[in-house]
């Protein structure tokens, strides 16, 4: 793909639009066009009904996102993340702006856009080292300008990089006015409930109960339950069956440990409701899965 460069008398701008392989469209998440762009004059640009994300860095100047009824100040060093399925437009203030752009799509990215907003993550939001998201953007840039054979594997691994980075980012307890919805109920703020997720990892051999956690964490159980899952996209005890499982898939693969014993030390002490479980996640039970492997 040739970069294209344009210099109008509201834009001067470098880019490529690009069009990914069929086998991309269809499994991959591909790019649709990248560049940047470094204003003349104050101007607006309005969008609505594409099948795109877009993703931009303000590298210099001011501006502004109209997105979802609402409209987000921009300054040097933030970064917009928006469904172009809704409308939205995007404008450059006096103080003239230089941007940064990727828009891109795929079959799942309704999914992970719709996880990124349950976990709190906003239109628009401000990294503490904007310059990593400017330098992944280049790389996609120089990778969509290549001969390379395998162009649309590169390009998918920056792109699933660069939404890793936005979902990292997404964990915002106050977004959408949630902390006042919950104050209103007699819960305080959200809380990171990293150490519970670590004590579920050192402790599945034990029995655990929601009421346990809630009072050994002092945390109410359901608002426990809700944060878990928007935190790290599982229930509580969904999580603590996939620990338990892996943990028995180890010892499956390599102990010669009865299965009545693994069970008992993946913490669920029935042989048959651990072989009932162990074949709902894997599809087999204990004894195939150890034949198997």
């Amino acid at each position: 793909m040739d970069p294209t460069l344009f210099d109008g008398t509201f834009v001067k701008t470098n880019r490529i639009i690009y069009t990914p392989s069929d086998f991309a469209k269809a499994n991959l998440i591909h790019l649709q066009e990248v560049g940047s762009l470094e204003a003349q004059k104050p101007h607006t640009s309005r969008r609505k009904n594409l099948s795109s994300y877009l993703f931009f860095l303000v590298e210099e100047g001011e501006g502004s996102l109209e997105y979802g009824g609402k409209t987000y100040l921009l300054k040097q060093g933030d970064c917009v993340y928006v469904d172009c399925h809704q409308a939205y437009s995007h404008s450059c203030a006096e103080t003239l702006w230089k941007l940064k752009w990727v828009h891109f799509y795929g079959p799942n990215m309704g999914g992970i856009y719709n996880k990124y907003v349950e976990r709190g993550g906003r239109p628009v939001l401000t990294p503490a080292e904007p310059e990593k998201y400017g330098k992944l953007l280049d790389e996609i840039y120089t990778i969509a300008a290549s001969g390379a054979y395998i162009k649309d594997m590169q390009i998918f691994e920056k792109l699933t990089t660069l939404l890793t980075m936005l979902m990292e980012q997404s964990w915002n307890p106050e977004s959408e006015g949630r902390e006042e919805a919950f104050a209103r109920k007699g819960v305080g703020k959200k809380q990171n409930l990293q150490a519970l997720k670590e004590y579920l990892d050192e402790n599945y051999a034990s029995k655990i109960t929601l009421d346990m956690l809630a009072e050994q964490f002092y945390i109410n159980k359901f608002y426990l339950t809700r944060i878990f899952k928007e935190q790290f996209g599982e229930s509580v005890t969904g999580y603590l069956l996939q620990v338990r499982i892996t943990k028995a898939k180890q010892s499956l693969r390599f102990t010669e440990k009865p299965i009545e014993e693994i069970a008992h030390e993946c913490g669920m002490h029935d042989a048959n409701y651990f072989s009932r479980m162990f074949k709902k996640v894997e599809g087999v039970t204990p004894g195939e899965f150890r034949r198997m492997w």
